[in-house]
């Protein structure tokens, strides 16, 4: 291949393109399991919460409306909030996914799945739990979970991905974040419609209404295919 940096490419070593290999393959692999379904509710949350932590709680209540509805409720596919959110959708007989992924501590699926697989690197699962979803769902978390909601806001935010509806559930848990925000607003690091891409509540059932206005779309359809059109999707 020709070009400006085939002398460059040339040169990759055996470990750079057996890593650019294994890139590619968890990222088709992830690519391919999101076509097998239409565009759900991504759900995301802290591993670590027991099942009778609140946010749990209100998880599972979340999973059991969205498949009562029909949409089908994707998560990380581990223990915590991502089991709660899944457990409800199961008991349903609605589609609950995991896109699970290999740590340090390996994280074993939650009992509760109708999809399963398994991701070696975060940014091909990342980009697989944000392609899945027609609504993203924030509860509670850790670094893990900032670092998912920071992603998706940003690319919301520079339109490099569809403006698709946002919430974060728990007031009292978000309600410094949203300091955070009003603070880089008044240092005009982002701007005042910035905050609008996403929405705290503690209301379970907005999500499913936001859920509902978009609709079933075709397992064949994704509204990143030519997202520029769908870049006002979800915005009221």
């Amino acid at each position: 291949m020709e070009g400006p940096y085939s002398e460059l490419l040339k040169k990759l070593s055996i470990e750079d393109l057996e890593r650019a290999n294994a890139y590619a393959k968890d990222l088709t692999m992830g690519l391919q399991i999101i076509r097998s379904f239409p565009q759900g509710v991504t759900v995301f949350g802290s591993a670590r919460l027991p099942q009778d932590n609140k946010y749990c709680k209100l998880a599972y209540k979340l999973g059991g409306l969205l498949a009562e509805n029909g949409h089908a409720v994707i998560t990380g596919g581990g223990p915590g909030i991502m089991e709660a959110a899944n457990h409800g959708a199961y008991e349903i007989g609605g589609r609950s996914i995991g896109l699970n992924i290999t740590l340090r501590h390996e994280q074993q699926p939650n009992p509760y799945l109708t999809d399963c697989i398994t991701f070696e690197y975060f940014f091909a699962r990342k980009v697989s739990l944000a392609m899945a979803a027609k609504v993203f769902v924030f509860f509670p978390g850790g670094f893990g979970t900032m670092d998912e909601i920071a992603e998706i806001l940003c690319l919301m935010q520079e339109n490099k991905m569809p403006k698709m509806p946002v919430f974060l559930i728990g007031t009292d848990y978000w309600k410094n974040f949203d300091k955070i925000t009003k603070k880089m607003i008044e240092m005009k690091m982002v701007s005042p419609a910035d905050t609008k891409i996403f929405k705290v509540t503690n209301d379970v059932a907005e999500v499913v209404k936001a859920a509902n206005k978009i609709g079933h779309p075709k397992i064949s359809e994704n509204f990143y295919d030519g997202f520029k059109e769908a870049s006002a999707l979800g915005q009221a």
